[in-house]
């Protein structure tokens, strides 16, 4: 039966989140990928608006037969599996932590299987074997570390690039009954420990939730903007909640990573007048006079003699100016 574009813009209105609209397009990857990450974390969802055309052509008219020549690279698709990647590592860091032999099981299939559902999606797939080697390989040197996540997740997105290739296209189609049960197993193989700790574990949980979190925002502290955003979408459930009035022993557990996105962020603001040099509530005037001198000052081409430290103060000046600036614009607005 032929796909019309406005059935798919409907399904992609009322349940787009989920993946509705590739499941009735037969995008099944897609579909499960919108299903544990909500729609790209929204963003992706609303992006895809603009693509569904070529997707509704694509499913009434698939290729017929495999290209001998992979896909051309894509950054995006890159991207999306370094990302989920992560994710699906975190998540795994949550859930299935408790487990023997973690770091060299566990985590590296999580990973590797993040990564491989991106790379898995629409007419193009990617060696599953040969991305999960690199995984469990990966694995062992950062062993014991949640930073490992990062790694692993970047090396199986480079395995997963080089071994891309077009799907080959299958002479009949399933039945949607079997489609959503192969769905629906996968959805509960990622939730359910996910779900299982959250619940009878919740302190543990809030502890691993929190540790991951001040971790992103390690990586990210070079990005004063991009971090300032993370916050934010991390405080929303938190003010959602308090504005729905929960309370309660698993709300209180919970409470206790939200208190610490809030008090990183403060930590980070206080830190960013001490580099600076300047009391906490300094006028822009001050602000600004404090940078342009410690900008002057060392600055690397007035610093060859002590290139290293110039270069790291140099910049350690600049994304405090810039939080501090950043701060005073979400103020102000």
């Amino acid at each position: 039966m032929a796909k019309r574009l406005l059935v798919a813009v409907a399904f992609w209105a009322l349940g787009g989140p989920v993946g509705l609209h590739h499941l009735y397009l037969g995008r099944d990857n897609h579909a499960l990928l919108w299903m544990l990450t909500l729609g790209g974390f929204g963003f992706g969802w609303l992006w895809e608006l603009w693509m569904l055309p070529g997707w509704v052509a694509q499913a009434n008219h698939p290729l017929e037969k495999c290209y001998n020549d992979p896909p051309s690279f894509n950054p995006v698709r890159f991207l999306g599996q370094a990302l989920v990647g992560i994710y699906f590592g975190l998540v795994a860091l949550v859930g299935l932590s408790t487990l023997p032999g973690f770091y060299i099981l566990a985590l590296p299939l999580a990973v590797g299987l993040g990564v491989h559902l991106v790379s898995a999606v629409g007419n193009q797939t990617s060696d599953l074997q040969a991305t999960l080697m690199a995984a469990f390989v990966t694995a062992p040197i950062f062993y014991g570390r949640a930073v490992a996540i990062l790694p692993i997740s970047l090396t199986t997105s480079v395995t997963a690039q080089r071994h891309r290739q077009y799907r080959a296209t299958r002479a009949t189609r399933e039945k949607l009954s079997a489609r959503l049960y192969r769905l629906g197993l996968a959805y509960l193989a990622f939730t359910t420990p996910l779900a299982y700790s959250a619940f009878y574990n919740t302190a543990a949980t809030a502890t691993y939730v929190a540790s991951s979190i001040g971790t992103v925002l390690d990586w990210l502290s070079a990005f004063p903007s991009l971090t300032g955003i993370l916050e934010s979408v991390l405080l929303l459930p938190y003010h959602a909640w308090k504005m729905l009035g929960f309370s309660g022993g698993t709300f209180k557990d919970w409470e206790k990573v939200f208190v610490f996105v809030q008090s990183f962020q403060s930590e980070r603001q206080r830190m960013a007048y001490k580099v600076l040099g300047i009391h906490d509530d300094a006028t822009l005037e001050e602000i600004n006079k404090s940078y342009r001198e410690l900008v002057k000052l060392w600055h690397p081409d007035h610093n060859r003699h002590q290139m290293e430290e110039a270069e790291k103060r140099f910049i350690e000046v600049q994304a405090a100016y810039e939080l501090l600036m950043e701060m005073r614009k979400h103020k102000a607005v």
